[in-house]
């Protein structure tokens, strides 16, 4: 009968692994939160609510394995940004209702800070480099 042999695995490791790990789901959640960004200045993202709620779920599921590494700044940067767009959403909803244009327009702006925010934190976590919260 033969055993297999697993190697212990050296601390260095185990950060390369779990900072591996962490990108692949930094990857998954912004390319999620850039399907829902796009979607929402092309009309037509009708599955964008769903994806954004995928993509915030598994933010606030791993945010706690991020913590003392460079990606928890980037989990940090994803919720924000997903909880002041829903702010911005809600608050000028009512132009809707009254004054077509407005809303649109607002709406259009929220979009495109939305986009920017995630595309700048997207482009920050493939070069390796923490994101600001103040930017």
């Amino acid at each position: 009968m033969s055993q297999d042999f697993n190697p212990p695995v050296s601390a260095d490791q185990a950060n390369l692994q779990k900072l591996q790990s962490l990108n692949t789901v930094g990857t998954i959640s912004y390319v999620l939160h850039l399907v829902v960004a796009v979607g929402a200045i092309i009309p037509g993202g009708q599955l964008g609510p769903m994806l954004l709620i995928a993509a915030l779920i598994i933010d606030l599921m791993n945010r706690s394995r991020a913590e003392g590494t460079w990606h928890a700044s980037h989990f940090r940067w994803r919720i924000r940004t997903v909880m002041v767009a829903a702010v911005l959403y809600l608050v000028t909803a009512p132009l809707w209702f009254f004054l077509l244009v407005p809303g649109w327009i607002a709406w259009t702006v929220i979009s495109i800070w939305f986009l920017y925010r995630i595309v700048t934190g997207f482009m920050a976590m493939n070069k390796g480099q923490e994101i600001g919260l103040n930017s």
